[in-house]
């Protein structure tokens, strides 16, 4: 694909471009106001938390601390910056992608994953909407696709518009993001409940697929559980048995592409494929009642009983099987736990577990599966704001995404283009990070919730390290040289570009550089050890006296500094536990 004239991205590309520009204004942060201009009052100084436990708190609800976000929550506190975030509007992925394609009319070129991991980059870098983004891509290991499924890897708008779905629902209800998930094509690609059909005398059965997923994996759970995540009588009972996914496979019958606003437009031929809709890849599938089973549906103790094709009722059927699964008391400690795991620790108490499932089913006005009540509860618990640095059991490993945002963040990185560009496939274990955005090898995810590494100090103490699974040596490698290569070495022909200009400013007292550093990468938890060792391989390279002649070589000095700073603190077995 050629690359387009400057001119003409500029043209084109304007939302794009806006959101950054959004994004610059909010990161000068530490004002008075919320992204809308809302006066947003200030704690007392007694009050304020340290500048320490506030880029912990970021580390958990972003995708990394800033200095200006830090002195933000400094200076209102927790609950003020996630309202302020819930406030704040978004920009949907697909509109980038969509500005893109009007760019290349009368062109045979056409979007790219490229341009969804652009668009991606540039919002979790530059967004001024941190905590969507972070809720976002959370959901997004949960309620999974993928872009490595044949059927999805060119289906670019509509896994963008999977995607901006999240985003959307983040912060609505559960129930309504369930049942969004459910009827959007790329899950019905992904987990065969598009084009899913009746039962029949010659031998098929409705697909399975996707009744057992929404029950594993997006709503109970595999085991019977008490509301604080333990399980029910102390050992492991199943929710669900065989007939049960068979019972609720028959609901998720007759659902295919959207054809348009009419009856009449759900034609056979665009049930199956044919004469494609222009908009089908991102609007919801439709019900085609002709291809909906009709006999008795029963399944987790619900029964919907038998019709006849002309009283068929695809969509009603959902809303039965959908509104039962959310009234599952399963569903809070389930779906709570994978949140806290996904953004603060992978081994929290039953009680924490207990306290975020209360918030799921009742927000304290009466409402179930209020996401923003969810939210609230992983990030403003108790044990998700008090640190012990001696625990051995607290914390998550940063997964490798996480680690590329945090310091990428950390040094303001910021494109010149607009658009973010060059990061784009990370799978690469040996030379780049062995992970990439929406393309999780399974509908597992890149790694299983329960997952412990074998042999290891986690299995001993029953613990669990879901990120573990991603690495191994080759992996570790491959990590420490792209940082090396593509981020923390200069370079003038890369598009995104970090600032290491705060750090050089620093690089004359190598305590205050590493003290800084050890803030925005490691919210303060650098051990005494790691620092001073830091401390000495910065202090290695010598600055030379400054004199009228060798202006240069004192900067490119201090320049050094700066990044050796940055790449030890990257390498440290130590940066890759987030507590």
């Amino acid at each position: 694909m050629k690359t387009l004239p400057e001119k003409k991205l500029a043209k084109h590309v304007r939302l794009g471009v806006a959101a950054v520009a959004l994004a610059l204004l909010a990161a000068c942060g530490g004002n008075k106001e919320s992204d809308q201009g809302e006066q947003v009052a200030e704690l007392p100084a007694a009050e304020q938390p340290p500048a320490a436990e506030a880029a912990r708190f970021l580390a958990q609800a972003s995708f990394g601390p800033t200095p200006a976000q830090i002195d933000w929550v400094r200076l209102h506190g927790y609950p003020a910056w996630i309202k302020a975030q819930m406030d704040t509007g978004r920009t949907p992925h697909r509109a980038y992608l969509d500005a893109i394609q009007a760019s290349f009319a009368g062109t045979n070129n056409t979007v790219s994953q490229t341009h969804f991991r652009e668009s991606f980059w540039a919002q979790a870098i530059a967004g001024p909407d941190q905590l969507r983004q972070r809720a976002a891509y959370a959901l997004s290991q949960i309620f999974v696709v993928s872009f490595v499924d044949g059927g999805l890897s060119g289906q670019i708008r509509g896994v963008t518009s999977y995607y901006d779905l999240l985003g959307e629902h983040a912060f609505g209800n559960y129930r309504e993001l369930l049942e969004a998930v459910s009827k959007h094509p790329m899950m019905g690609l992904y987990l065969s409940s598009l084009r899913n059909q009746k039962e029949d005398a010659k031998g098929r059965v409705a697909d399975e697929n996707y009744a057992r997923e929404i029950m594993q994996l997006f709503s109970i759970g595999l085991y019977e559980l008490n509301p604080d995540g333990s399980f029910k009588g102390g050992t492991p009972t199943e929710t669900y048995t065989h007939d049960d996914i068979k019972g609720l496979a028959k609901v998720f019958t007759g659902w295919s592409w959207y054809a348009g606003p009419n009856m009449a437009d759900r034609t056979d031929s665009r049930f199956n494929g044919g004469n494609a809709n222009a908009d089908r890849d991102w609007m919801p599938m439709q019900a085609y009642n002709k291809f909906h089973s009709v006999s008795e549906k029963t399944f987790l103790g619900k029964t919907i009983p038998a019709t006849t094709t002309a009283t068929a009722d695809a969509e009603g059927d959902m809303e039965i099987a959908l509104d039962h699964l959310f009234n599952h008391p399963n569903v809070g400690p389930f779906f709570g736990k994978l949140l806290i795991q996904r953004m603060v620790t992978s081994n929290p108490s039953p009680a924490y577990v207990g306290r975020v499932a209360a918030a799921f089913d009742d927000n304290g006005q009466g409402v179930r599966g209020d996401l923003k009540a969810v939210f609230k509860a992983v990030l403003l618990d108790p044990e998700a704001r008090t640190l012990d640095a001696s625990s051995t059991s607290y914390g998550k490993v940063r997964e490798p995404v996480l680690r590329l945002s945090s310091l990428l963040r950390a040094l303001n990185a910021r494109s010149a283009t607009g658009r973010f560009i060059g990061i784009d496939d990370t799978d690469n274990a040996t030379s780049s990070l062995g992970q990439t955005v929406l393309k999780s090898p399974t509908v597992f995810n890149f790694y299983r919730p329960g997952y412990t590494p074998p042999n290891s100090a986690a299995a001993t103490a029953n613990l669990v390290a879901p990120e573990l699974q991603l690495t191994n040596e080759v992996s570790v490698a491959g990590y420490l040289n792209y940082i090396r290569s593509r981020w923390v070495q200069a370079s003038t022909s890369r598009d995104i570009q970090p600032d290491f200009a705060p750090l050089i400013a620093l690089a004359d007292d190598p305590a205050a550089l590493v003290d800084r550093i050890n803030l925005l990468l490691m919210s303060g938890q650098m051990t005494p050890a790691l620092r001073d060792l830091i401390i000495a391989g910065v202090t290695g390279r010598t600055i030379p006296a400054a004199t009228s002649s060798n202006a240069a070589a004192v900067q490119t000095a201090k320049d050094e500094r700066a990044r050796i700073a940055v790449m030890l603190t990257m390498a440290s077995p130590d940066y890759l536990i987030q507590k």
